[in-house]
């Protein structure tokens, strides 16, 4: 009997610390859409990474993203000698492990070039074999054919421009011309490049941030807030709504408490973030009201109005009870430090009470 009791308790053990405990991500929706916190950059033993493909998927599932795309790379597969080439293992080791995890998984490959015009990551393939052609320029027209997303990755990385300032080439401008380029990583892994928002605003790409993960997540980003993931405004939590969204350019770009965007995406979602009450309490010089931030983004707000606080701090998930002067009047404006919406700008907003 006691060895039934054992038995018994070491697989009940065994199957509770197999149930991953996934992080609730704080983040508003916008009206009309639901925030899909995704991240389209990963890499597995099958090209360069460290890990098997379903390792992705429970991490993502941990970090309470809901999408992910494993882009192994087509043209660079330093492990090729211990493991079978084919372009698409991947997706299909994976893509049992998604469904059972509710993550929705995006097929996808990097095409893995020189300067210019770099790497590019294609999403929503078909096949990636078909990818792997001799010409840039072909691969690229294959994955259109397949009805691909293309993003370029990490446009500064110091192994491609030794400065780290990213450069438009001619054969950038001409998949823009053949709309065949549709966005461009803002965040990626622990970089950043401004001058992506004036790539993206002068011709209307959507703003990204991945990981470009090799190795293991957890070990990469532990303390932070959270790993580098791209914000998807969609219609509904699905591939098919996703891959429209994309299309669109509803994104935003979030890392380190810290998002980047376009300002049409930006205002909403801050003002979806934050709730302010209404007056409570006011004395001969002052009013006092609380501003409730929701969010697991902490703000920064610097620039007021004049006679308003010089500057404000709404901590994640927070309340900050705020003293104005009676000489100001609603609205209070202000720059949000932490929201980039152009090479040097960041969002001004204005907070009625």
């Amino acid at each position: 009997m006691k060895k039934l009791i054992i038995i018994i308790l070491l697989a009940i053990s065994v199957n509770l610390t197999g149930i991953a405990q996934r992080k609730i991500v704080n983040l508003p929706d916008l009206p009309g859409y639901v925030t899909l916190k995704c991240d389209f950059h990963l890499h597995t033993i099958l090209s360069d990474g460290n890990v098997w493909p379903t390792v992705r998927v429970g991490e993502a599932y941990r970090d309470g993203l809901d999408a992910i795309a494993i882009t192994d790379h087509v043209e660079y597969l330093p492990h090729k000698d211990y493991i079978i080439k084919d372009h698409n293992a991947s997706w299909k080791i994976s893509e049992s492990t998604a469904r059972d995890y509710n993550i929705i998984l995006v097929k996808g490959t990097e095409i893995t070039r020189s300067m210019p015009p770099g790497h590019l990551n294609a999403l929503f393939i078909q096949d990636a074999s078909l990818i792997d052609v001799d010409s840039v320029m072909d691969a690229i027209g294959e994955a259109i054919k397949q009805g691909a997303y293309i993003h370029w990755n990490h446009p500064g990385w110091k192994s491609q421009q030794p400065d780290g300032i990213p450069r438009m080439y001619d054969i950038h401008y001409e998949l823009i011309k053949r709309k065949w380029l549709h966005g461009i990583e803002f965040f990626n892994h622990r970089e950043y490049y401004p001058l992506v928002m004036t790539f993206c605003k002068q011709h209307n790409l959507a703003v990204l941030a991945n990981s470009d993960m090799h190795g293991v997540i957890s070990e990469e980003y532990s303390g932070q807030t959270n790993r580098p993931m791209t914000l998807v405004f969609a219609s509904a939590r699905t591939h098919d709504a996703l891959k429209e969204a994309m299309f669109a350019g509803r994104t935003l770009a979030y890392f380190n408490d810290m998002l980047a965007g376009k300002e049409e995406y930006a205002r909403p979602f801050f003002h979806q973030c934050i709730s302010v009450s209404k007056p409570f309490y006011e004395n001969d010089k002052n009013i006092y009201l609380e501003i409730t931030n929701n969010s697991d983004i902490p703000f920064t707000l610097e620039n007021g109005s004049p006679d308003a606080p010089a500057s404000i701090t709404l901590p994640a998930r927070g309340i900050t009870r705020v003293a104005i002067s009676k000489k100001t009047r609603s609205p209070l404006s202000y720059d949000v430090k932490n929201i980039i919406t152009g090479e040097n700008e960041v969002l001004r907003v204005e907070i009625k009470y």
